[in-house]
């Protein structure tokens, strides 16, 4: 093989590798993902950068699901100021959230007039655990903030530089005077 086919080949190779290798870098921040909704469009997380985001796995047959009252409150209350709550549907609990994207699209608007943002249902724990809270529970990219979702209704705060400004567990309810505090700080950043 001549000098110039070699050249050629390998600039080929190289070409080939880099078109279909996988990214190397971690996003930096959980507004990096995109994910799909709850009507099955893609939703661009990063759409949300430079606002305050409270992120919840929501399901809706949980002790815990009258918390859907509190943060559509929060959403109302604090939206014109930067606030987006998010919410994740996730059945890894005692099947506590089993019914179709549709369903609980139903539910939600239709017992708790929710308008923020829900997501498809997603797995948040376990290993089909979404990307999105892969980032939110890692060791690496959650730092203090790491571990294993325990139940729904878990919330992450995420500051408008993106990275998570606290979490909080189900039994912190959007109502909490230092939930809400906190938020108050991150809005006025």
């Amino acid at each position: 093989m001549n000098l110039s086919k070699l050249i050629v080949l390998c600039t080929l190779v190289l070409t080939t590798s880099t078109l279909f290798s996988e990214p190397t870098t971690m996003p930096s921040s959980v507004l990096d993902y995109t994910v799909k909704d709850i009507d099955g469009n893609d939703y661009d997380l990063a759409q949300l950068k430079g606002k305050v985001v409270l992120i919840v796995n929501v399901a809706s047959k949980c002790g815990f699901t009258k918390q859907y009252a509190g943060l559509q409150k929060l959403y109302e209350t604090y939206k014109d100021r930067g606030l987006v709550v998010v919410g994740f549907p996730a059945n890894n609990f005692n099947g506590q959230e089993p019914g179709s994207s549709e369903q609980i699209k139903q539910f939600c608007t239709n017992t708790f007039n929710v308008t923020f943002p829900l997501m498809e249902k997603v797995s948040v724990k376990g290993d089909d655990k979404a990307p999105v809270y892969q980032f939110l529970t890692g060791k690496d990219t959650a730092g203090k903030f790491a571990g294993d979702i325990k139940w729904n209704f878990n919330k992450f705060l995420i500051g408008r530089d993106g990275a998570i400004a606290n979490r909080y567990d189900s039994k912190v309810t959007p109502e909490d005077e230092t939930l809400v505090k906190e938020i108050e700080a991150a809005l006025g950043k």
